[in-house]
């Protein structure tokens, strides 16, 4: 016995050690297991062979996924051609906002003593430093992002090819490790891996319904504040606020507050009520969409998702509800059992 338990943790500790170098196969095996249930249907309701099945699913998801990404670009190409055709008026817009600001501040800062005013130009000389590390470290990533593309595309490679070859071996690859489970136990890793399943396409339908929801409503308050590009603005929106750290307000509250200040106090307070509305609905509908579609509580999904994201930021958003849903599945397949009395 303890030379099984011994095989296993060294078996478990080379894995762990091959898990980042791993990542393009680990994510096939993944959206393999996703995609699983449409093969077996295909196979079910058509007779189709296997390969036929896989080959047929597989090019659905690759279109899919085309679609997707094509759109996606068009979209950042349209949204970044459309801000450099604006980006000289916003900048004069801008440059008249601080020259404002000088002027006021020259108006009053006879009146203030001078130590109060060392210390706001201190302070606004550290402001732009601090701007001005942040251009260098972007300008920076941009650079770095840009050189990891070859590689980015040999390890998409490597992932797509895994999962048309995966999806294609997973019965035998379930056959060899049912080999090694006694029934029990069996039953137990099924079922976990089952309700894994359900829950992984659960959340990307809860992640895609929340975007249409989100872009719906910036897409109304926008035209009812008659912002022009209002449907590629949402869009951008949506983007944004799918990606990590950023949000709706890092696009709708800068943008309201130089408006305010450049004197358009009804667009600018406009933009930032639709960030509050955007930001409440969203609140609200998020943990019953989460818990509707990962199959947990509302209560569960709302204090995952606000721990994971306290606790890991981003990723802790993904990483919360999944360890609820782990954990859940475990305990109904039996292995982990709470049988203590207060």
């Amino acid at each position: 016995m303890v030379k099984k338990f011994f095989i296993l943790a060294v078996i478990i500790a080379i894995g762990l050690f091959l898990v980042p170098y791993s990542l393009p196969l680990i994510f096939a095996l993944i959206t393999a297991l996703l995609l699983e249930p449409a093969v077996q249907k295909l196979q079910r309701n058509y007779h189709l062979k296997r390969i036929h099945a896989v080959t047929a699913v597989f090019s659905l998801f690759l279109i899919m996924f085309g679609f997707v990404s094509y759109f996606m670009v068009v979209i950042l190409v349209q949204q970044f051609m459309t801000f450099s055709q604006k980006l000289p008026s916003f900048l004069a817009e801008t440059t008249e906002v601080v020259n404002r600001f000088i002027q006021t501040w020259e108006s009053y800062s006879s009146s203030i003593p001078k130590e109060i005013i060392s210390s706001l130009e201190n302070s606004v000389e550290t402001i732009k430093n601090l701007l001005l590390e942040f251009a260098t470290n972007l300008t920076q990533s941009i650079i770095h992002y840009i050189t990891m593309v070859p590689e980015f595309v040999i390890h998409f490679l490597v992932y797509l090819v895994a999962l048309f070859l995966i999806s294609l071996d997973l019965p035998r690859l379930k056959e060899g490790v049912k080999k090694h489970l006694s029934p029990r136990t069996e039953e137990r890793v099924t079922f976990i891996v089952t309700q894994l399943s359900k829950a992984g396409i659960g959340f990307i339908k809860a992640q895609f319904l929340l975007s249409v929801i989100t872009f719906l409503l910036a897409l109304g308050g926008l035209l009812l504040l008659k912002v022009d590009y209002a449907v590629i603005l949402s869009l951008l929106i949506v983007i944004v606020d799918i990606l990590p750290i950023l949000g709706t307000g890092s696009v709708l509250v800068p943008w309201g507050i130089i408006s305010i200040a450049n004197g358009n106090e009804t667009l600018g307070i406009g933009l930032i009520i639709l960030f509050v509305v955007i930001t409440v609905i969203r609140r609200i509908i998020e943990p019953k969409i989460f818990s509707s579609n990962l199959g947990i509580t509302p209560l569960a999904a709302l204090v995952s998702v606000y721990l994971g994201f306290q606790l890991l930021g981003f990723i802790g958003l993904f990483l919360g509800p999944a360890l609820v849903i782990i954990m859940e599945a475990m305990i109904k397949a039996g292995v982990i059992k709470f049988s203590f009395k207060l």
